[in-house]
């Protein structure tokens, strides 16, 4: 097993809602500690971390400190962290375009709907961001449960496929 954690890039469009809260719940759950690095962005930037997402963690007692919303340009610089896993977390089946991140990492989609999309009460609002929370939270559980430096990339790459369709 490598010293080193395994890097991984959360992936959405606008990285104001999801990719956030799923970079944000690998960083902070227990069983992925110094296991994995947690990273997210965007193909188009909102520019800022939407309001609900920042409310949710900090209800949750997750840090929200230097979370931004930001490129997924910022990880094909030199220096960039290199990248072991990427996910993308947005919603296909409402006919949302997702990012494609070409390279080496593992990849796979974990689709959930998109929170910010939701028109209602606020009420209505912190609902659909928590009920993505806890679908996101509960596949970065069974990931990172996974003994990913035992297995092969075959059966690893089949592992995280699965995830995302729980």
């Amino acid at each position: 097993m490598t010293d080193k954690p395994f890097n991984v890039l959360f992936l959405c469009t606008g990285n104001s809602a999801r990719s956030i809260m799923a970079e944000v719940a690998m960083n902070n759950l227990g069983v992925s500690a110094g296991k994995f690095k947690a990273y997210s962005a965007g193909s188009h930037p909102k520019g800022e971390v939407n309001p609900f997402t920042l409310d949710l963690l900090k209800r949750s007692h997750l840090s929200v400190e230097g979370l931004r919303s930001k490129s997924w340009d910022e990880f094909a610089q030199p220096g960039a962290p290199p990248l072991d896993f990427v996910f993308t977390v947005c919603d296909d089946a409402a006919g949302e375009q997702c990012p494609y991140w070409p390279g080496q990492p593992m990849t796979a989609h974990w689709g959930t709907p998109d929170p910010a999309a939701v028109d209602g009460t606020d009420e209505q609002k912190r609902k659909a961001f928590s009920d993505s929370f806890l679908v996101l939270r509960r596949r970065i559980e069974l990931f990172a449960s996974l003994p990913v430096a035992k297995l092969d990339r075959i059966a690893l790459q089949k592992h995280i496929s699965e995830i995302g369709k729980q």
